[in-house]
C-alpha cells in the first residue's frame, strides 16, 4: 500500500498549481503594485514639475529677489515658492507616503536655476506575499531663467539752436513768414541772465510754433514710462540726461538729471529741456554744436561698462539724439571746407569710434535736417553735405542702433521704438 501510495502520480498538477501559486499571486500583484506606484510617480513628477516652473517665472519672487542681487547664490525666496507649489499641486493626494524633497535655485550669471528633487514610499499590497512592503519612487525637475539685461542709459541730447528750427515743414514756414529776414529758427535770446523778449524764441510760442527741442523733450520724458513698463524690477534700467549746455557762453554738458533708477524725476525733469540760450545772434560764430566735445564729455562720465549680468554689472549705452550737423571751431580737422576757423560738417564719428571700443553701445535717434530753400546759410554750407548726414549718423551707431524719423513722424514713436530695440537684442556673455 505504501508503494502504491508514494508511486501515485495522479494529484500533481493540483500540489503544483498549489506549490504556484503564491510566486504567481507576488508576480501578478508586484506588477499591479507598479503600475500603482508609476501613476504616484506621474503625479509627484508633476508637482516638481509645476515647482521648478514656478520658481524662476518672470513674475517669481526669485526673479525679482535675483535681479536685486549683485552676486551669485541661492535664491531663498524661490525655494520657499517652489515648496509651496508641490504641496499645492499633490494637495491630500493619499497612497504614498513622501520620505524627502530637497530643492536649489541658485542665481549664476544671468541664468536662473532651479532643481527641485522628490523620493516617496509607495505601499503594496498583493506584493506583500513577496516580501515587497513598498515601492520607492523618486524623481527630479530642472528649470531655468534668463534674466533681464541691467542697463545704464546716457541720453545725450543736442539742445543747440539748430534744434530751435521749426519741428515741421509747417512750423518752419509760420517761422519764416512771420520774420522779417525770413529765419526758420526760433534763436533763444538770453543776456545778463535778462530774457529778450522779442527774441524769435518768444515769437515762436505766440505763434503757436513747435520746435524741434520741444518735441526731443517731450519724447524724452514719454520714454521713461516705456522703461518703467518693460522693466523687470525697479533697478533694471538706470538713465541720466544730458544736453549740450545751458547757454552759449558756456557750452559744457549740462547735467539734466543724474543716473538713477528714478525715473519718475527723470520724467519730470526731461519734460523741461529748452533750448540752449545764445546772448546775441550770431554769438561766437554760432559754433555752439561742438559733437567731438559733447561725445567725449559723455565718455567720461559713463565709466567702465559692464556684463549687463547684475545691477553692480550694468551695460552702458549712449542714447544720442541730434539733428547730425556739428558746427565748432575746428580748423585743422574738419571733414568739410571751413569758413576761417569754423567747421561746418556732418557728425565726424572719431569719437563715436571710440566709446564704442572702450564697450559702450551707442544707439542713435537721427532727426532728420530739414531742408530750409530760403536761407542762404543753409544753402551754401549744409545743402552740399546733406545726403551725408544720415550715413554719418548711422556710422556713429552700434550695428542695428540707428533710427531715423522726422520730427512731424513722430519722434516719441521713435524713441520708444530704438529703447525696445535695445532692450531686447541678445547681450554677448564672452
Amino acid at each position: 500500500m505504501f508503494k502504491r501510495l508514494v508511486g501515485d502520480r495522479s494529484g500533481n498538477f493540483g500540489m503544483m498549481t498549489a506549490l504556484l501559486l503564491v510566486p504567481v499571486i507576488g508576480t501578478a500583484g508586484l506588477a499591479l503594485d507598479i503600475s500603482d506606484a508609476l501613476l504616484v510617480k506621474t503625479t509627484l513628477q508633476g508637482a516638481a514639475d509645476a515647482a521648478a516652473i514656478a520658481a524662476v517665472a518672470e513674475s517669481s519672487a526669485g526673479v525679482t529677489e535675483a535681479m536685486h542681487m549683485s552676486s551669485d547664490g541661492p535664491l531663498t525666496a524661490a525655494v520657499a515658492d517652489a515648496k509651496k507649489i508641490f504641496i499645492a499641486q499633490t494637495g491630500s493626494a493619499e497612497g504614498y507616503e513622501l520620505i524627502s524633497t530637497d530643492v536649489s535655485v541658485v542665481k549664476h550669471g544671468s541664468e536662473l536655476k532651479a532643481v527641485f528633487s522628490y523620493k516617496a514610499k509607495v505601499p503594496t499590497t498583493l506584493a506583500r506575499v513577496l516580501g515587497q512592503d513598498a515601492v520607492t519612487v523618486s524623481g527630479k525637475a530642472e528649470a531655468t531663467f534668463q534674466t533681464q539685461t541691467f542697463r545704464d542709459f546716457y541720453l545725450l541730447l543736442d539742445n543747440t539752436p539748430s534744434m530751435g528750427v521749426g519741428a515741421t515743414p509747417a512750423d518752419i514756414t509760420k517761422m519764416v513768414n512771420n520774420t522779417s529776414d525770413e529765419c526758420a529758427f526760433a534763436c533763444h535770446i538770453v543776456k545778463n541772465g535778462v530774457e529778450n523778449k522779442n527774441s524769435y524764441y518768444n515769437l515762436a510760442k505766440k505763434l503757436g510754433v513747435t520746435i524741434r527741442i520741444d518735441v526731443v523733450a517731450k519724447a524724452t520724458a514719454a520714454l521713461m514710462e516705456t522703461a518703467k513698463t518693460l522693466r523687470k524690477s525697479s533697478n533694471q534700467y538706470r538713465m541720466a540726461v544730458y544736453t549740450f549746455g545751458e547757454k552759449a557762453e558756456d557750452t559744457k554738458l549740462l547735467e539734466v538729471a543724474s543716473l538713477t533708477d528714478n525715473l519718475d524725476s527723470v520724467q519730470t525733469k526731461a519734460a523741461k529741456i529748452g533750448l540752449m540760450s545764445i546772448p546775441e545772434k550770431n554769438y561766437n560764430n554760432d559754433q555752439q554744436t561742438d559733437f567731438d566735445r559733447a561725445l567725449k564729455s559723455i565718455g567720461q562720465l559713463v565709466g567702465a561698462p559692464g556684463t549687463g549680468a547684475s545691477a553692480a554689472s550694468p551695460e552702458k549705452v549712449v542714447f544720442f539724439v541730434s539733428d547730425g550737423v556739428g558746427d565748432a571751431e575746428k580748423p585743422s580737422t574738419c571733414t568739410k571746407a571751413t569758413n576761417g576757423r569754423r567747421c561746418q560738417e556732418p557728425i565726424d564719428i572719431t569719437e563715436c569710434t571710440a566709446l564704442k571700443a572702450k564697450g559702450y553701445r551707442i544707439a542713435v535717434l537721427y532727426t532728420t535736417y530739414l531742408p530750409l530753400p530760403t536761407n542762404d546759410w543753409y544753402n551754401k554750407w549744409i545743402k552740399p553735405f546733406q545726403a551725408e548726414i544720415p550715413k554719418r549718423m548711422e556710422a556713429c551707431a552700434s550695428p542695428g542702433l540707428f533710427f531715423e524719423v522726422s520730427p512731424s513722424e513722430g519722434i516719441t514713436n521713435a524713441m520708444n521704438a530704438l529703447f525696445k530695440k535695445i532692450v531686447s537684442m541678445p547681450r554677448l556673455t564672452s
